[in-house]
């Protein structure tokens, strides 16, 4: 009787692989929303238009104010390519460029710490939220758990 020779499956990729690209997936995705919005309120803020708000009246003062700019350049832009950055240095690490990774952590760890400061500036010394800046801390709030949900690369 002659033997059939079964196809052989392709080994699934091992769960915390999987998990991984799901991870940089996420990050990527989000970090381009992230540059859609910072290049939304950069080209507003270089075309001096008015800034309107969603829940908010005070949007315009924050992104008006002497802290939303460094020099005369606008501090969104500094977002948009901090974000940019992420969503490079997250598609990379999907392909498997290991240093990439490091990067994706230190970037989204400036990030979060801007943040923590741009906050600081709005509640403390502004008294008054941007619609905007808050929906820019969440996605960074967003980005920095999934690094730090994000299983460890092994070494091969």
């Amino acid at each position: 009787m002659a033997r059939k020779n079964k196809p052989q499956q392709a080994k699934a990729a091992p769960t915390g692989a999987r998990a991984q690209r799901f991870i940089y997936i996420a990050i990527a995705l989000l970090a381009l929303v992230g540059v859609a919005e910072t290049v939304y309120l950069t080209a507003l803020h270089l075309a001096g238009a008015h800034v309107a708000c969603i829940a908010s009246a005070n949007c315009s003062r924050v992104l008006g104010s002497s802290y939303a700019e460094i020099k005369g350049f606008p501090l969104a832009a500094l977002g948009a390519v901090a974000y940019f950055g992420v969503f490079s240095f997250s598609t990379l690490s999907l392909f498997g460029f290991r240093r990439a990774s490091t990067f994706l952590g230190l970037t989204i760890g400036g990030m979060f710490l801007a943040t923590l400061y741009l906050l600081y500036l709005q509640a403390f010394v502004l008294r008054t939220f941007c619609d905007y800046c808050l929906f820019s801390a969440a996605l960074v709030f967003l980005l920095a758990g999934l690094v730090i949900a994000s299983p460890p690369q092994r070494r091969a």
